[in-house]
């Protein structure tokens, strides 16, 4: 077939797998719809639940003689060296290949969300760590080289970014999202699929939709938000990072919402995201997902009915290994069942991608040489960089931060001296290798307690545990509090374990019932403080936790959210004043454990008022973070009126009045005090990093546009509405530097998907 029309590269990919399809039998187009996890354990103690229950038992040289659609995790499943692993799957493609009559090898996908998930890769710090960095071009830079190292090894998709939008802080896989606002979510996501996408590597966007919002912040519960909510603050990551990153797969979410599952939602995979929004590629299904229509959802009778379900919503790729795809939907097709013609749909999307990756041409894929590197030293800097612009001092009331550099530090705290302290669940140590405990990590993570030694030779720096992690033994307290009593400051290292299905403090399946730190760490916290002597808190987690307990009693706080391999150094540059803390909340810090198991998006009756006792304030609002320097801002924009589809160019100044350099986060948020439905007090709508020297000042101009105002109405349309609206130039959610108000004039607008989705930004000066 070397000479058929699919094979010409002349032609268009479209003519191309038209040519292909026609030529294909209906088991051979099947065969394109489901990956095959080589490897994965089948005993239930595996990467996920219920994977005895969701494998199917397939002869593999009997199944590859059909072709295959993807390969799952050769690199994620079990340490495998780089290149070795990388010279197993070009045999195993070959071998693929050579076994159908078309000679096509499967599209092999990895997880990357913190990194490519994989044995001596870099671990970077968790999505958390990236919204509070507030720096899209550094997020893409990381995933640009994410994605060179998947290619290196032959992998073509990447399973990210996450871009659900926190809706309860007690839902475990908060760690792998952004942050609690849609448009910083989107913004960063679209940073991450572009640098991703520009390395050649299909982004997955995940999970499409609502999976953040689960009901009780349970793993794959139902989730009861509204259509408004839905469209207002679940789906815009996903429209921006699709129109502005240029994704090319989509994965379904677990969840169900008012009774649908995501997975056989045809309103929501093929009317929304394919009808509305125009996306033409690919979408896969979470891990066992599609089994889950029977086993879990319970609306499907069989394998074969939850394969049709999929189908005709729209779900063209069963991950991560064959269960529905594979015989149940054969042979429901064979019996006239399951129209043949949505087999053919999903296929030809399929088989559209593996072209645009060249993998219908005869030099699919290259012959590996050499040693891989997959955590270079490039890499390294990257992570380095990333970890430091993510660190957020909470608080530094009296100045003990920096730490003086011959000064006596007690170093207290389960998180202190363990490597994993650093790393997400989706870190390949934390989500493998506790399967393989004679394995190495395979990559160099400094602790704490290891860096802050090197940080400061000149000081004599001891060390206590405390207490573990989770576990409510209290026999350290005594040593953690000798410790500390001879030490001229404490520094408390306190925070998660991330791990899996309950294995973890914070995780996927590590969901908790209110925001109180783990184990006993709050008591261990509150021993230390009693001492009298200074404690600067540092706090290493997947999700924020309630700190109002210890206001006014820490000499300072820090928040680092998994910072990945090099957060050690980064936490202790920090307390060391070689790094100028510049991290910014992705999420709100909370006053109380259970007070607030919401975010700041907040209508007024969802903020503190006199109808109840309860107080939902956070101690540390959303963009809260301080610096070891300061700024003045200085603006000359002054109220006005544009038209209902207009635009506003809003201006700051900002410079740095103190004496060292330094970045600022300046944030522009959106009031709206009358609208037809009710809406959050303050949105994000704008943001900028500027780095400055000392004395030196940059001009900052946001262009708001008024779509940027938009909102879902009563009739669920997308509106621009007439009257009064005021713009906040902010250092924080709440810390409001500088307000406008704008009259909007002229009618209503309804706007469809081609609407402005961002605030367009110019930097004057240094940037």
């Amino acid at each position: 077939m070397t000479t058929a029309p699919w094979r010409d590269r002349a032609l268009p990919a479209a003519a191309r797998v038209d040519d292909l399809l026609s030529r294909m039998t209906l088991q051979e187009k099947t065969a394109q719809l489901y990956g095959v996890w080589v490897g994965a354990s089948a005993d239930g103690e595996g990467v996920a639940p219920l994977q005895r229950e969701m494998t199917a038992d397939y002869d593999w040289s009997e199944l590859i003689t059909h072709g295959l659609g993807q390969l799952t995790r050769p690199f994620g499943t079990a340490p495998v060296d780089p290149a070795l692993g990388a010279q197993a799957l070009a045999r195993a493609q070959r071998r693929i290949a050579a076994a159908g009559r078309f000679g096509i090898p499967a599209l092999a996908h990895e997880e990357c969300l913190a990194g490519f998930t994989a044995w001596q890769a870099t671990a970077y710090p968790v999505p958390l760590a990236w919204g509070a960095s507030f720096d899209p071009p550094l997020v893409e830079e990381m995933a640009r080289g994410i994605g060179r190292d998947l290619r290196a090894v032959g992998v073509h998709q990447g399973l990210a970014p996450v871009l659900d939008v926190v809706r309860d802080p007690r839902w475990g896989r908060v760690e792998e999202t952004v942050g609690e606002d849609p448009y910083l979510v989107g913004t960063i996501g679209a940073a991450y699929v572009r640098g991703l996408e520009s390395a050649g590597i299909v982004a997955t966007l995940k999970h499409f939709a609502g999976y953040a919002s689960s009901a009780g912040a349970r793993n794959q519960a139902p989730v009861r938000a509204g259509a408004r909510e839905l469209a207002d603050v679940t789906l815009p990551p996903f429209q921006m990072a699709l129109r502005e990153g240029g994704a090319r797969s989509v994965m379904a979410a677990y969840n169900e919402t008012d009774g649908v599952p995501a997975s056989a939602d045809p309103g929501l995979l093929t009317g929304l995201l394919r009808e509305e929004w125009g996306f033409t590629g690919t979408i896969v299904s979470d891990y066992f997902g599609i089994g889950f229509l029977q086993s879990q959802h319970r609306v499907a009778g069989s394998e074969a009915e939850a394969a049709h379900a999929a189908l005709a919503a729209g779900l063209d790729v069963e991950l991560p290994t064959l269960k529905c795809y594979g015989k149940p939907l054969l042979d429901a097709v064979q019996a006239g069942e399951v129209p043949e013609e949505l087999i053919d749909r999903a296929v030809r999307r399929v088989l559209l991608q593996k072209c645009e990756l060249g993998l219908l041409d005869e030099d699919w894929t290259p012959e590996p040489t050499g040693r891989i590197n997959l955590d270079s030293t490039a890499n390294r800097a990257l992570a380095r960089r990333l970890a430091e612009e993510s660190v957020v001092l909470l608080d530094n009331p009296d100045g003990v931060l920096p730490l003086s550099p011959d000064t006596r530090i007690a170093v207290v705290g389960p998180r202190a001296a363990d490597a994993l302290a650093m790393l997400g669940c989706y870190s390949f140590p934390s989500h493998v290798l506790t399967q393989h405990p004679d394995i190495p990590m395979g990559i160099e993570i400094p602790t704490v307690l290891e860096a802050l030694r090197a940080e400061l030779p000149d000081a004599k720096v001891t060390f206590a545990e405390g207490c573990d992690t989770s576990d409510p033994d209290r026999s350290g307290f005594t040593e953690a509090v000798a410790r500390t009593s001879e030490a001229d400051v404490c520094v408390a290292v306190l925070g998660d374990r991330a791990g899996l299905f309950g294995r973890g403090t914070s995780g996927e399946g590590c969901d908790v019932t209110d925001l109180r730190l783990p184990g006993v760490q709050s008591e261990l916290l509150d021993t230390l403080v009693a001492t009298g002597v200074p404690v600067v808190l540092v706090l290493l987690t997947g999700r924020p936790y309630a700190l109002g307990r210890w206001n006014g009693r820490l000499a300072a706080a820090v928040q680092a959210f998994f910072p990945g391999e090099e957060g050690g150094p980064a936490v202790a540059g920090v307390l060391s004043g070689r790094v100028n803390p510049s991290g910014r909340l992705p999420v709100s810090v909370p006053q109380v454990p259970g007070g607030q198991p919401w975010t700041y998006l907040q209508p007024p009756l969802g903020l503190a008022g006199e109808v109840s006792n309860l107080d939902p304030t956070p101690l540390y609002a959303f963009g809260h973070g301080r610096s070891y320097t300061s700024f003045a801002w200085e603006s000359d924009a002054a109220d006005t009126e544009i038209g209902t589809d207009g635009t506003y160019d809003m201006t700051v100044t900002v410079r740095n009045t103190g004496d060292r350099e330094g970045a600022e986060v300046v944030q522009l948020y959106l009031h709206d005090p009358v609208a037809s439905v009710t809406r959050p007090d303050v949105r994000l709508i704008g943001y900028q990093r500027v780095q400055l020297a000392p004395g030196a000042a940059a001009r900052v101009s946001f262009r708001f546009h008024t779509d940027l105002s938009s909102f879902t109405d009563r009739s669920l349309r997308r509106v621009v509405e007439p009257g009064i609206l005021e713009l906040r130039l902010a250092a924080s959610s709440t810390d409001v530097r500088h307000t406008t108000r704008l009259n909007l004039t002229g009618p209503v607008r309804v706007l469809g998907p081609d609407r402005v989705l961002r605030c367009e930004t110019e930097v004057s000066g240094p940037a």
